[in-house]
């Protein structure tokens, strides 16, 4: 009896330890070197559970390792339920319904690996890497997709090993990655000690190669840096408090911090950046009351890109638009970029009548839902001098999603509200995402965040300059790294296909071989 308990509470609890453990391999952690020991410590599990012959418990394996990992690691999300009273009683239910949803992605994966012959041999290695791989790349587009914290996000703080990023891609890594973390199981239950030294050679050498490419790839592009001619960037990070975007009639207070802290020379060109969110529930037609104070304190040398809503009415109905706007000193609309992907319950709430009938909203400030944008095109700035692609807040998650006319810039902008993950982990996991889209596309990226880490990474996702999400400030952007387009930004996720179409007829070689 208590041999049984034992053994329940062994294929219970270790996987469960497992995912809170790998969790810690990603960003702000980063202790990469954790995976190496959790991913063989899981298919060993599952292997042997397979033995048993019990499909059910080989799904709860995933399933709880997927618990542990997501509990861990955005467990943040609950903090911006806590703003307003109506969203607290479902602090609990979220916490716990959250990585048990996203855990399940862990349990199929676990249960398509247990259908196969699993042993402790190179196939199963490429079998799960293969069926873990697949799985997260759906996971990053059903339902909207939510491709946060692959596990390939454990490189963040490894720039020489990211360089494969602007030729295969983040899925691709991710692949290869899983594969990698996965060799150890072969070298420790390895019999022929030749056969483990050769195992560990080629572990090291993968490693080491790739590295050398890396640092052989940063330094051959340091000479690709140029100035700005006769412009000046200023990114704006104001650090104004969350809280305050609940309270009314401090738009003025607010807009004079933004103004303060711009500081903006009349004589000289200079761009400036502000975050999304800085002014909260405000639309562009409110802006125009401030029309004054802008054209005073800014002058026509001047253009403000700002994240703010934007209202139209289509079809006899009026639309609220979560928007990155390019205006004059006098606040004329340049351009306007509306968001195209947002975020669920953040930013609109699906079956929105029926949760409006029990009286909830959306998270963010207001009860109407936001409506997507359809396009996102190239926009220019000072006569075509300076060109960039907008991306407002999470759509810098999205791999391969950014644009087919990448050829004609080399900067991103990206604007961001990261006050709703409070004082946690969450920045920190949401800016690594800007450094994989950097060096995936080639381009320069500049990050406004008004409680999230606000930067300037280079098309090969140095960060150049930064402030802490605590810290108040200004970058200022004077030079810039030139960039081609990437073999990734050309072909996109086609390319992991390919790496799926490899890893299917290596498996299927394997397999004929073994037959033999």
């Amino acid at each position: 009896m208590i041999k049984k308990i034992n053994q329940k509470l062994y294929y219970y609890l270790l996987p469960l330890f497992l995912g809170i453990l790998t969790s810690f391999s990603l960003p702000p952690y980063n202790f990469l070197l954790i995976n190496f020991i959790t991913f063989p410590s899981l298919l060993f599990l599952l292997i042997e559970i397979k033995k048993k012959n019990s499909y059910w418990q080989s799904f709860k394996i995933g399933w709880l390792f997927g618990i542990g990992y997501f509990f861990s690691n955005i467990y943040w999300i609950v903090y911006s339920l806590t703003f307003e009273n109506i969203f607290k009683p479902f602090i609990p239910i979220a916490l716990i319904l959250i990585p048990s949803f996203l855990g399940l992605f862990y349990g199929f994966i676990t249960l398509i690996v247990s259908r196969f012959k699993l042993a402790k041999n190179f196939s199963s290695i490429l079998i799960f890497s293969l069926v873990f791989a697949v799985v997260e790349f759906i996971r990053g587009f059903i339902l909207g997709g939510f491709p946060w914290n692959l596990i390939v996000y454990s490189w963040t703080n490894y720039l020489n090993s990211l360089q494969i990023l602007s030729t295969v891609g983040t899925y691709s890594l991710n692949l290869i990655s899983i594969t990698i973390f996965l060799i150890p199981l072969l070298i420790f239950f390895e019999k022929k000690k030749k056969f483990k030294v050769f195992l560990s050679i080629f572990l090291l050498s993968i490693l080491i190669c790739n590295n050398f490419y890396g640092s052989w790839k940063i330094k051959n592009n340091k000479k690709l840096y140029v100035k700005f001619n006769n412009l000046n960037i200023k990114v704006i990070s104001p650090k104004i408090s969350i809280e305050r975007f609940f309270e009314y009639n401090n738009e003025h207070i607010i807009i004079n911090e933004l103004i303060e802290l711009s500081d903006p020379d009349i004589l000289k060109k200079s761009i400036f950046v502000f975050p999304e969110g800085v002014l909260a529930g405000v639309n562009l037609d409110y802006l125009m009351n401030f029309k004054e104070i802008f054209s005073n304190k800014f002058s026509d040398n001047h253009t403000i890109i700002m994240g703010i809503n934007t209202e139209k009415m289509e079809n006899n109905s009026l639309k609220t638009y979560n928007s990155m706007v390019v205006l004059d000193n006098k606040l004329n609309l340049l351009h306007e970029y509306n968001k195209n992907k947002l975020v669920p319950f953040g930013e609109f709430l699906p079956l929105e009548k029926f949760f409006k009938k029990i009286g909830l909203k959306k998270v963010t400030q207001g009860y109407q839902s936001f409506s997507s944008g359809k396009n996102r095109e190239l926009i220019s700035i000072d006569d075509k001098k300076f060109n960039f692609i907008p991306l407002i807040c999470y759509e810098i998650i999205y791999s391969g999603k950014i644009s087919s006319i990448l050829d004609d810039t080399n900067f991103i902008i990206n604007i961001s509200e990261d006050g709703w993950f409070g004082n946690s982990i969450g920045p920190y996991q949401h800016f690594s995402h800007s450094i994989f889209r950097a060096i995936e596309e080639g381009k320069n990226i500049i990050r406004a965040s008004n409680n999230g880490i606000s930067a300037f990474i280079d098309s090969n996702g140095i960060v150049i300059n930064s402030l802490e999400s605590t810290k108040k400030g200004v970058i200022e952007i004077n030079n810039y790294k030139e960039s081609n387009k990437t073999l990734f930004s050309k072909f996109g996720n086609k390319i992991f296909f390919y790496f799926v179409l490899f890893y299917y007829i290596s498996l299927f070689f394997l397999h004929y071989k073994r037959k033999k």
